[in-house]
């Protein structure tokens, strides 16, 4: 991981980097880290540190944040960066209370930065660790409400000293062979004190409480071409879903959407849908295509020359739309 500094190299008086460590977390947030770690390479490689991300153009990161999805980490990212920059000379605050002050850092993020970043003795607790810890105590309460619980056995366990590294390990104990199905108890380093393991319930840990089932709302997304070949886009609000993202004209999302096109047109309705889930619900987008005269004024969006239009800066959602009518465009 580009963030990480081994613990030898920490030993060697290699300290972390803040700026690393809280881009990370912002990223890692309902993400992979498997997906996030290109990502962390390019932002890291196109803004250096917290001063060039906190001077960048809001649309270019926006941009270059398209695909990890939960864009409002990406607009806190910017706001968080100038107000260190602004409030706190450019650095990261060191402690837990005021790294809580920050935009779009809540508990678990502070604790994490304050930790690995800084090596302060605070609880880190993400899903690896709350399996971590309902597997060694044996802990049968099923979540969101055994997070109290959880919290304090990770609290209890955690150093006065290296409390990165312990934070970092018991992670990575959760993520590589505490693993939610078939964990590898036999080379667990925590194999001769787990509760669970001893009294064989450890694969059904933790438990959680039943999901309610995801609704689908559905909605219209419009394609237009001009006849010089721009594309018409608009730029989504800053307040909700893929806020600040640039994306296709369209109606609301919902059961029954309103909609009315961005302008008068032959519109032709594609047979398939887009179809896309964000955290709480499935989305099935119709897609409606226009090609315009050079004349055409778009009651809202605007017109992209084509050589300026990347498709990669769309969020994935829209970018679903733009697969099914790439070949028309």
């Amino acid at each position: 991981m580009p963030w990480r500094v081994p613990p030898a190299d920490r030993k060697a008086g290699v300290a972390p980097d803040p700026y690393a460590v809280w881009l990370s977390e912002v990223m890692l947030q309902q993400t992979t880290v498997a997906a996030v770690r290109d990502y962390h390479r390019k932002f890291t490689a196109i803004w250096p540190d917290v001063s060039a991300l906190a001077a960048a153009d809001d649309a270019d990161v926006m941009a270059a944040w398209a695909g990890l999805g939960y864009y409002a980490r990406a607009r806190n990212l910017l706001k968080c960066a100038r107000v260190v920059v602004a409030d706190h000379g450019g650095q990261f605050p060191t402690d837990h209370a005021t790294l809580l002050t920050l935009p779009g850092i809540g508990p678990y993020t502070a604790a994490a930065i304050a930790a690995i970043a800084f090596d302060q003795p605070q609880v880190v607790v993400d899903g690896n660790v709350e399996r971590v810890m309902a597997r060694m105590f044996d802990i049968h309460t099923p979540l969101p409400a055994a997070k109290p619980e959880l919290t304090d056995q990770a609290r209890a366990l955690t150093p006065p000293t290296r409390a990165g590294d312990y934070a970092q390990a018991v992670m990575d104990l959760g993520a590589t062979i505490c693993t939610p199905r078939s964990p590898a108890c036999g080379i667990c380093p925590w194999h001769d004190h787990c509760a669970a393991r001893m009294a064989g319930t450890a694969t059904g840990l933790p438990r959680k409480t039943p999901k309610k089932k995801t609704p689908t709302r559905r909605g219209i997304a419009y394609v237009v071409q001009r006849s010089d070949g721009a594309i018409l886009l608009e730029t989504r609000p800053d307040s909700g879903l893929l806020g600040g993202m640039l994306g296709w004209p369209g109606s609301d999302w919902s059961e029954t959407p309103t909609h009315t096109p961005p302008l008068t047109a032959d519109w032709v309705t594609l047979d398939a849908e887009a179809r896309h889930t964000f955290t709480h619900f499935h989305l099935h987008l119709q897609v409606m295509v226009a090609q315009v005269p050079l004349d055409a004024q778009p009651q809202k969006g605007e017109f992209v020359p084509k050589q300026d239009f990347r498709p990669a800066a769309l969020p994935t959602a829209m970018r679903k739309v733009y697969d099914l009518v790439a070949t028309m465009l």
